[in-house]
């Protein structure tokens, strides 16, 4: 197996999406901590140990799958 398919296979253990919770939107699995709050604070700087500060219930691995997660949306190509 790759690095890269194990970084997506990765952030599927993670990273949930249910339209009873949140509208569907993804978030971390067994939160209501959505995906898009994480890249929030990630984009305004706020490092991983300071978000993890505020949600101390959240890892680095949840994290980190967030941002695996941005990218893997960001290389989606409409065809």
């Amino acid at each position: 197996m790759t690095k890269k398919s194990l970084e997506r296979e990765d952030w599927r253990q993670h990273i949930v999406s249910s339209p009873d919770v949140l509208g569907g939107k993804p978030r971390i699995n067994g939160t209501r901590i959505s995906v898009a709050m994480i890249l929030g604070f990630l984009a305004a700087e706020s490092t991983p140990d300071e978000i993890i500060e505020e949600y101390p219930g959240l890892t680095r691995e949840q994290i980190s799958a967030c941002l695996d997660y941005a990218r893997e949306l960001a290389e989606y190509k409409v065809v």
